[in-house]
């Protein structure tokens, strides 16, 4: 796909995959702001309805303990972040959490544990959790670190819809992040995924420290994924005391604004997702962001261990921009 400077909108041929390169997305994110919108809602409203929102509930499953050192994450075992580490649940408990989420309004249901890699027995339980969701009607997806092709064959044979596993950030800033595994892991992962039939989902983090190449080469590469991710959850670190990120300084909303609609434009049959971060964007910055083509959120109150925007507010925001929920 060509990511251009002309005046009209980049709306790719729906018969052709080119990848879009790291200096055509950067290009793009320095837009003027009115022209970077105009360019992502175009490509948005090719693929989507503008004014439905996919919503998603996030349960953590297993929490803290994790061997990990990612600088972001309190959920490490590296940080005193003040989350002490926590067994895997049990089924009913989640299924009674799947419940709430579905008559909440929520559409898929995905579950995160804090590990590097999950050991066989555990992910036997983590499929009947997969199993008990979808007999729930919901979509299911699982966040559980890296996976061996047979693991994702199992979580597959559960009725797996969707894995999550975000590149987090470029392959060249990945190591001032994190140090216990690399880079080549995570796309391991993905293709292990992809391969045993299950939908990715991929994305990363912004406002750790890196620069508009940085966003830009973590948009491109998940772009020059094949297929490309059906989700991507763009995070806005949640700078968590006691984390090596710690004391980060909080993202510009519009630099935010400004990944959300190069994400559009460069994955444009993708769902991006609002993920980390939101509460603290304003209702203004969370409109702009589905202007410039977001059109997933998660939903409820904690978002694994920090906190996000309470569902009333996110029905009020609905109803202010006259938005519904994707059937």
């Amino acid at each position: 796909m060509s990511l251009t400077l002309d005046p009209s909108p980049a709306v790719p041929h729906a018969a052709t995959r080119q990848s879009p390169t790291r200096a055509a997305i950067a290009a793009t994110m320095a837009l003027p702001l009115p022209e970077l919108i105009f360019r992502a809602q175009s490509v948005h409203r090719a693929h989507f309805n503008p004014t439905e929102v996919q919503i998603s509930t996030l349960l953590s499953i297993k929490t803290g303990g994790c061997p990990e050192d990612c600088g972001y994450c309190p959920q490490s075992a590296s940080y005193d972040a003040g989350i002490p580490a926590s067994k895997l649940m049990d089924l009913e408990p989640v299924l009674d959490a799947a419940r709430r989420a579905r008559d909440a309004g929520a559409q898929r249901f995905c579950l995160g544990a804090a590990w590097r890699s999950p050991k066989d027995h555990d992910l036997d339980r983590v499929a009947a959790m997969v199993e008990g969701v979808k007999a729930l009607g919901m979509e299911t997806c699982v966040t559980l670190g890296m996976l061996r092709p047979d693991q994702a064959a199992r979580l597959k044979s559960a009725g797996l819809d969707y894995y999550n596993h975000n590149l987090d950030t470029s392959p060249e800033f990945y190591g001032r992040v994190i140090t216990t595994r690399i880079y080549q892991d995570r796309l391991d992962t993905l293709a292990a995924v992809r391969d045993a039939g299950i939908s990715v989902c991929c994305g990363g983090i912004i406002g750790m420290g890196e620069d508009l190449d940085d966003r830009a080469g973590l948009l491109a590469t998940l772009a020059d994924l094949d297929p490309q991710p059906e989700s991507v959850p763009i995070n806005a670190l949640v700078a968590v005391r006691g984390t090596r990120l710690g004391d980060s300084a909080p993202i510009d909303p519009i630099e935010f604004v400004r990944t959300i609609a190069a994400a559009r434009i460069a994955m444009p049959k993708s769902t991006v997702r609002l993920s980390a971060g939101r509460e603290a964007l304003s209702d203004e910055a969370q409109a702009l962001c589905f202007l410039a083509g977001a059109n997933s959120i998660f939903y409820g109150d904690t978002l694994l261990t920090t906190s996000n925007p309470a569902v009333a507010r996110d029905n009020a925001l609905f109803e202010k921009l006259g938005m519904t929920r994707r059937a």
